[in-house]
């Protein structure tokens, strides 16, 4: 019997391999707000730890604007929850320099729970030609609670 072993997903699973762009180069960030603590670096540049936290409660936006339109053909999201039970939603959508409205990529939606749901990867095989923005919008609570109470976070970005 040929046998291998699954690695879990979640705190310990290591970013895939992959040549990730390099966004500090290649891409302007904009983000609604963020930590001082927790600076969009954090997500967005490898070694660069512990992740972005957002600054204000609400909807979040980490927008990305490439210097040249770009081919992307991975997006690698990993978020992280330990503190609070909260239903997330998040949206990617895409544009290019041509004046047309972004498209959604994907929208996703992951209810976190300190006692065992505590991280989301999503990892996302597309094909995008001529990709001059992408756009994570990320609503930190949509379970009806008190969604000025909570934060967005992001623990990683990858593109490839």
């Amino acid at each position: 019997m040929r046998k291998s072993f699954i690695t879990p997903g979640g705190q310990d699973a290591p970013t895939p391999a992959d040549k990730w762009l390099d966004l500090d180069k290649l891409a302007r960030v904009e983000v609604t707000s963020e930590d001082p603590r927790y600076p969009i670096e954090g997500a967005l540049v490898p070694g660069q730890r512990p992740g972005w936290h957002a600054g204000t409660p609400g909807l979040q936006i980490v927008r990305l604007l490439f210097d040249e339109p770009q081919q992307i053909r991975r997006v690698w999201l990993h978020f992280a929850e330990r503190a609070v039970a909260r239903t997330q939603e998040f949206v990617l959508r895409w544009g290019t320099a041509d004046g047309q409205p972004t498209r959604e990529v994907v929208r996703q939606q992951w209810v976190f729970h300190p006692k065992g749901s505590t991280h989301e990867t999503e990892d996302y095989r597309v094909d995008l030609s001529g990709v001059t923005i992408l756009e994570l919008a990320i609503s930190p609570d949509i379970s009806g609670g008190d969604a000025e109470a909570y934060r967005a976070s992001l623990a990683e970005l990858r593109i490839a």
